[in-house]
């Protein structure tokens, strides 16, 4: 099976979750699932099915996250030495040439990307564009609505 990378801090916030999934959630449910079998006939008993499909769901993010972080490269970036270019980990702020509007990127793995945080995949048009560039680039973005022209401005290794 192919590797895919994340971040240090992504596979933190995976391993926290996991580890939350496992020792309280897991338990809390099984509390739930014995307290609704008290309750008598489970074919009719909503609070049994309630808690057996969040047991479900539980199992199978737990299952997800082990599988992510087996197949996972965990990558530090600020661990390597990237020549002032852009690689996966990298935080670029970039400016729109013809906007002028800057906004900073984090590249990271696709289970990480959120824009709203300024975190975007690996994967996606932008990154795609920016890796192996340097400060003072330009990179053309094909957009739906047509190219855009971006400078960057910096690149940091956080």
């Amino acid at each position: 099976m192919n590797k895919f990378p994340l971040t240090v801090i992504g596979a933190n916030k995976l391993r926290t979750e996991l580890e939350e999934l496992k020792s309280v959630i897991r338990p809390r449910i099984i509390a739930d699932i014995a307290t609704a079998r008290e309750h008598g006939d489970l074919k009719e008993n909503a609070e049994y099915h309630a808690a057996r499909e969040q047991q479900s769901f539980a199992e199978g993010r737990i299952k997800n996250i082990e599988g992510k972080l087996s197949n996972a490269e965990i990558i530090d970036v600020t661990k390597i030495d990237a020549n002032g270019r852009v690689i996966f980990g990298a935080t670029v702020e970039i400016e729109n040439i013809e906007t002028e509007k800057v906004v900073t990127y984090q590249i990271v793995g696709v289970d990480e990307a959120d824009i709203k945080e300024h975190r975007i995949s690996v994967g996606s048009p932008i990154a795609r564009a920016l890796i192996g560039k340097e400060t003072e680039d330009v990179v053309t973005v094909k957009a739906p609505g047509g190219d855009i022209d971006y400078e960057i401005l910096s690149i940091q290794y956080i």
